[in-house]
């Protein structure tokens, strides 16, 4: 059994972003509870549930520092610290209102804009909490590798764990699998920005980093520690 952690954005607890997210989902980050998913115009709910499992195990976030095991001799203790004492030294970061898009067919939740501040952060998480991260096995390396990859992606991949770091970073917050036929694919996309239509008028400001955990491979991740940006601005 391998523990794996994260360093995600998660929206403020009870905030209308996490209500919604959770909510679409079927399941709540912080306390690990099923929530009934909503019920969408033109979609069946069982087939809502199916193409929502993937991000659900994951829970409703964005990624800053994709999960890793602890490397040898580190201990999930050390990284809270390390994280609180980040945020400590970090100012929250601002960017554009959401919108929701395809990614790959993926929808999700993404800056309507560019987003210099939240994309700095995500630079800083990567090479900040590198050092608690054990290397990528043969047989990790070969899974990531099934998907085709860029020369640059997969340089990445050796480095840091991850393909999509830096100049291949995208800030999402995942709501479905990859939607592969096309009117299906409107049709959900139609219903999902009807229902986050509220969450994408604000701008969004990233004020916390959070760590998620999980159990092993198979078990959902929870989050388990919220570390607020209190930084001054550089």
């Amino acid at each position: 059994m391998t523990r794996r952690y994260a360093i995600y954005y998660a929206p403020p607890t009870g905030s209308a972003l996490a209500e919604v997210g959770a909510d679409l989902l079927g399941r709540d980050p912080e306390t690990g509870e099923a929530r009934p998913q909503p019920r969408l115009d033109g979609i069946d709910p069982d087939r809502f549930h199916a193409i929502t499992e993937d991000p659900r195990h994951y829970g409703f976030h964005a990624t800053l520092k994709a999960p890793f095991a602890l490397a040898e001799g580190v201990t999930g203790e050390a990284l809270h610290a390390a994280a609180e004492a980040f945020a400590a030294g970090r100012a929250p970061a601002a960017g554009p209102a959401l919108a929701l898009a395809s990614i790959g067919g993926f929808l999700a939740l993404v800056p309507s804009a560019a987003a210099p501040e939240v994309h700095a952060l995500a630079d800083a998480c990567v090479e900040t909490f590198d050092r608690f991260r054990a290397p990528l096995t043969a047989a990790e390396l070969e899974r990531r590798r099934r998907s085709p990859l860029t020369p640059a992606q997969d340089r990445h991949l050796e480095r840091w764990g991850y393909p999509y770091v830096f100049d291949e970073f995208r800030f999402h917050m995942t709501l479905t699998a990859r939607l592969t036929d096309k009117a299906e694919h409107e049709r959900v996309h139609a219903a999902l920005v009807e229902r986050t239509a509220p969450v994408c008028v604000d701008p969004l400001r990233i004020d916390a980093i959070a760590v998620y955990e999980q159990d092993d491979r198979q078990s959902p991740f929870r989050i388990t520690g919220r570390y607020k940006l209190t930084g001054a601005p550089a």
